[in-house]
């Protein structure tokens, strides 16, 4: 039977500079996959504590109120409701006025009373 012929290139001990080369450059992996796996947990960490946060707006269910609001929204004459949005407590009606002109109210439904009127003009075409 053949013998396997003796590789020459077996692993031979380093010398001292390149085993010093070897253990900076471990310390170094070492180091910096330290670093990398402690950012990593922060960003998961702020995720997280993302998550959790609730807003601050009331989130007290509808069916949960003893009285449901109710009230009056005082628009000119004539005027009629396009649209309307509703953001929290707010509501936003797009209305078109007895004139044909448009406008915008805001309405705050937890004090009951319109915080402003925003009127639509159209602006002259770009020459």
């Amino acid at each position: 039977m053949a013998q396997p012929a003796s590789h020459d290139d077996d692993e031979k001990p380093l010398d001292p500079a390149a085993e010093r080369v070897r253990r900076k450059l471990m310390r170094f992996v070492a180091i910096n996959l330290g670093i990398l796996f402690a950012a990593v947990m922060a960003v998961l960490a702020a995720v997280v504590y993302k998550s959790g946060i609730s807003e601050s707006e009331d989130k007290t269910p509808a069916a949960a109120l003893d009285v449901l609001p109710s009230g009056e929204i005082a628009l000119p004459s004539g005027s009629r409701i396009i649209s309307q949005s509703l953001s929290g407590s707010r509501l936003a009606l797009h209305v078109a006025l007895a004139g044909g002109a448009q406008a915008i109210f805001l309405y705050d439904v937890a004090q009951g009373r319109i915080l402003g009127r925003f009127d639509i003009t159209g602006l002259p075409p770009e020459t």
